[in-house]
């Protein structure tokens, strides 16, 4: 039997596997919220425009609604031979309300109609995410401004090389995941036009109001060209590369956190809550969220490539191949969503070791270079110099198996008879991260500043 939908050209069904292939009911059904809203916003135009009568558009709505009722309590029964979501509904509402159904598709295709939904999709799905990541923001200024002076090694190449402050590390997060919701805004500000109204790919002859559907839903405006509006893909692109950026970030976070509490670190504990045991080793704490925070960038980050590779070929406009734009979307969504769910829950829930902490931001001579600004400062050495002089002192201190702040002043001016006892004042993690007072940097008073300036902000 041939699909009711689209048969008058067709004398025989699809054969099965073609059933199966080409149908996306069992994902875009997702879309449903969205496909009755701009199937309102069209009738609500039509009947305005005089297309349509006013009795159909009344009926229309009402069958709508009922749909959008049913969908929402789980009695609605989708069927994969109708393909798709906007065939599902419309073929329920034929059932609902009669002929009348079948003049909701008049001027409108199901390729706007697609692009239309994944657009207030997307956007949907950005608003949701942007206020997800905001919490996690608000989670480690808080943390940061609970732990604003309990000090830590920073490090590069994960050697220690200066004291930080764990304040300062946290609010690092925050900045970065504020260019992630920027990036988001800025693919929502783009993907703000409607597409509703550019039919299959040439427009329509009869005389909608296009603005009208654009206005009803939400957008900033129509779509300047019908091609393009039925065959971009750019807004689920942008978007799946602001998650993989984000991903990023947030693998980066998850790493750490997996280092820092691990036995050899010590720096952090997680809670129960967020840690998972051994079945045959009773002592072991896994930081198992973490592990798979890191591990479902590789998902977020397939789903953009993936994509990338099928719209590369594509010539215009639509092709079925964008079907296949939409699972790795979801997946991607919701392994962000997911993440950044773990993330927040993790800042919240762990604690800093302030003593493990301390003890290692004062190894591997990480006040060396609080000596050498010391040299430059002090007694006007060139900094090349400061440096050289510098070394020398860490040999010292390493030969004799003690730290710099430990050494005499004796040893000091044995190296450079110029040293005097006013070095030790910038010695030892606490003197290094108080003087750090550049903006940005990492002394406890910024730390504090900033950080109740990020709550204030992400409160407002």
């Amino acid at each position: 039997m041939s699909n009711k939908m689209w048969g008058g050209r067709f004398v025989a069904g699809p054969d099965a596997v073609m059933e199966a292939i080409n149908a996306s009911i069992d994902f875009d059904r997702r879309f449903w919220a969205q496909d009755i809203a701009g199937s309102r916003a069209h009738a609500a135009m039509l009947v305005r425009q005089g297309i349509l009568s006013e009795q159909d558009g009344k009926e229309i709505a009402r069958g709508l609604d009922t749909i959008a009722s049913e969908i929402e309590a789980g009695g609605f029964t989708f069927s994969k031979s109708l393909e798709d979501i906007h065939m599902n509904v419309e073929a329920r509402l034929s059932e609902l309300i009669g002929p009348a159904a079948g003049r909701l598709h008049t001027a409108r295709s199901r390729n706007d109609q697609v692009a239309t939904d994944f657009r207030l999709y997307v956007r949907d799905a950005v608003d949701r995410l942007d206020a997800a990541i905001a919490a996690l923001q608000t989670a480690l200024a808080n943390k940061a401004l609970e732990h604003h002076d309990v000090v830590m090694p920073g490090f590069t190449h994960l050697q220690a090389a200066q004291p930080v402050t764990f304040g300062h590390h946290l609010l690092a997060y925050v900045e970065m995941t504020a260019r992630d919701r920027g990036r988001l805004q800025d693919a929502r500000r783009r993907l703000n036009e409607s597409p509703l109204g550019a039919a299959a790919l040439a427009g329509t002859s009869f005389p909608i109001d296009r603005e009208q559907t654009a206005a009803a839903l939400g957008f900033d405006r129509p779509m300047a060209n019908s091609l393009d509006a039925v065959s971009d893909r750019d807004f689920v692109l942008e978007t799946l590369s602001a998650l993989s950026i984000l991903a990023v970030h947030m693998s980066r976070f998850a790493e750490e956190i997996v280092i820092w509490s691990s036995a050899q670190f010590g720096f952090v504990r997680l809670s129960d809550a967020w840690t998972t045991g051994s079945s045959i080793m009773p002592q072991k704490r896994n930081p198992d969220a973490a592990e798979l925070v890191r591990a479902k960038t590789g998902r977020i980050f397939g789903a953009t490539i993936g994509l990338m590779t099928v719209m590369k070929g594509l010539p215009l406009a639509y092709s079925k191949d964008m079907q296949e734009d939409k699972e790795p979307f979801f997946d991607a969504l919701d392994a962000a969503e997911l993440v950044v769910a773990a993330m927040t829950g993790m800042v919240s829930d762990m604690q800093p070791n302030r003593e493990r902490m301390a003890a290692a931001a004062g190894a591997g001579y990480s006040t060396a270079t609080d000596l050498a600004d010391w040299l430059v400062r002090a007694l006007n050495m060139p900094f090349r110099e400061a440096h050289h002089v510098t070394g020398r002192i860490v040999a010292v201190a390493s030969e004799n198996s003690r730290d710099l702040d430990a050494l005499t002043l004796e040893e000091f001016q044995a190296v450079d008879q110029r040293i005097t006892a006013e070095v030790f004042e910038v010695l030892g993690v606490d003197n290094s991260v108080r003087s750090r007072t550049s903006y940005g940097g990492t002394a406890p008073a910024n730390v504090k500043a900033r950080a109740k300036t990020w709550i204030e902000r992400l409160r407002s």
